[in-house]
């Protein structure tokens, strides 16, 4: 008989070591070292064989071939029976993909696995994992949501080689993983949730997934600044990483493609929690445009790009005499140092000083902007606030700011206006190369180059 392989790793960072030591060398934690016994070549290349489906991808693993010669047709996709949920993923779910979805305690996770799953259960083969709740559990939340309980398979484990095995006999086509950081490998000895654990088991679900054409769904826990917990390696394994937000005071949850190898990066898809479960809005601009009959200083709306459609939302400012040393700058929804910095060229080249004054930014309804054809619409709104002059509940305004003063074109920019013109606006302050080239009906267009022509345009 062969000898085992062995191998030190920390628990914590993951570093890989030949031998033991008191301190990891790569993040100075005492005691994380600890054995991992490895798995031979030969093992290895049996148990590959032994759980391969042949066809899947084309080749089998391990046979050399030529790009020309490779199959270009493409895998067929399957809906997942949620519009938002297909959005996300980039047109429906693959074969042989591994999709991470991550999110806070009470965000919906489960509950959303759990709708997609019970209604796939009714086409073809699946197969839900529970390592957290037991099956009881489970079954309640089905009942109370409604869902038809017949077709899918459960199966309370948390030993991965259990769940390789059992996925072997039935061949689901897709499986879900609840979660990731309970799940254990017999032949690492640390405990579930640690870095090695976590990879080691991601890696073989990852790999029979990819083996057997199934669709892998893996829950993942976040960490207190909303990051996935586990290795950085684990996002670089899976083919997409989905995460579900949504603060507790609201009923809206964010669906938010951070990584797909198969579609849109930062596509979003918006869900409301109801008794019922995650539903799908399928017009998120009209929960974010739910504002006051009254015209109000400080508050206007603006055109962003999620993914592969734009969303009207609404910005607000407010500015007040400062009695600090140090006036506040605070944003919600929005980089605080980009705010600082458009302050900065509102005053150098619009001739508005506000060193003097409180200013606060939100983007209502919870919307994390990361674009910048949000500086236009962010500037006119402190304007606002700072003159005390409402602007107009039929203006739509989006571009983005240069250091210089110069307002520059955004992507989309005629997609955006036809958007806008949906919902009834009638007068859009854009920058003057998404100007569209023909007239579109019922909207005036004002193209502006320099802030100070946007300023003089309202």
């Amino acid at each position: 008989m062969a000898k085992a392989k062995t191998a030190f790793v920390c628990i914590d960072c993951g570093a890989d070591y030949k031998k033991w030591q008191g301190q990891c060398s790569h993040c100075g934690a005492w005691n994380t070292v600890q054995e991992v016994r490895l798995g031979s070549a030969s093992s290895r290349s049996s148990s590959s064989s032994a759980t391969g489906r042949a066809g899947y991808a084309g080749a089998a693993d391990g046979q050399i071939q030529d790009l020309s010669e490779i199959n270009l047709q493409e895998l067929p996709r399957f809906t997942s029976t949620i519009g938002e949920f297909d959005r996300v993923l980039g047109g429906g779910m693959v074969p042989g993909s591994a999709i991470l979805i991550g999110g806070h305690p009470g965000a919906g996770k489960s509950t959303l696995l759990l709708q997609v799953l019970c209604q796939l259960a009714q086409q073809m083969t699946a197969l839900y994992i529970t390592g957290e709740e037991s099956l009881q559990q489970v079954a309640m939340r089905a009942q109370r949501l409604g869902l038809p309980p017949q077709g899918l398979k459960m199966l309370p484990e948390t030993n991965v080689e259990s769940i390789i095995a059992t996925a072997e006999q039935i061949k689901p086509k897709v499986m879900v993983v609840d979660s990731i950081q309970v799940m254990q490998l017999d032949d690492i000895q640390s405990a579930p949730g640690s870095v090695s654990q976590v990879r080691e088991c991601a890696a073989a679900l990852t790999r029979f997934a990819k083996q057997t054409g199934t669709v892998l769904l893996l829950v993942g826990h976040v960490t207190k600044d909303g990051s996935l917990a586990g290795p950085k390696v684990l996002e670089h394994m899976i083919d997409a990483s989905l995460l579900l937000e949504g603060s507790e005071d609201s009923r809206f949850r964010t669906l938010r493609g951070q990584k797909n190898r198969f579609g849109a990066v930062n596509e979003l898809g918006v869900f409301a929690m109801l008794e019922t479960g995650l539903r799908e809005v399928k017009n998120p601009s009209s929960i974010f445009l739910s504002r006051e009959e009254e015209e109000a200083p400080g508050s206007v709306v603006m055109v962003v790009w999620e993914g592969t459609r734009p969303l009207l939302v609404e910005i607000q400012a407010l500015v007040d005499e400062s009695h600090l040393a140090n006036p506040r700058r605070i944003s919600v929804g929005l980089d605080n140092n980009r705010l600082a910095m458009l302050l900065a060229v509102l005053n150098k080249h619009g001739g508005l000083f506000t060193g003097d004054q409180d200013v606060f930014v939100n983007v209502v309804g919870g919307v994390k902007v990361l674009e910048t054809s949000a500086d236009l619409a962010l500037l006119l709104a402190v304007v606002s606030s700072l003159r005390n002059q409402p602007l107009p509940h039929n203006l739509v305004i989006f571009g983005e700011v240069g250091l210089s003063g110069e307002i520059r074109p955004v992507p989309s920019g005629q997609e955006r206006i036809r958007e806008a013109a949906k919902h009834g606006f009638q007068r859009a302050i854009v920058p003057k190369a998404n100007m569209p080239k023909a007239q579109i009906p019922g909207m005036e267009v004002v193209g502006v180059t320099k802030l100070s022509e946007a300023l003089d345009a309202l």
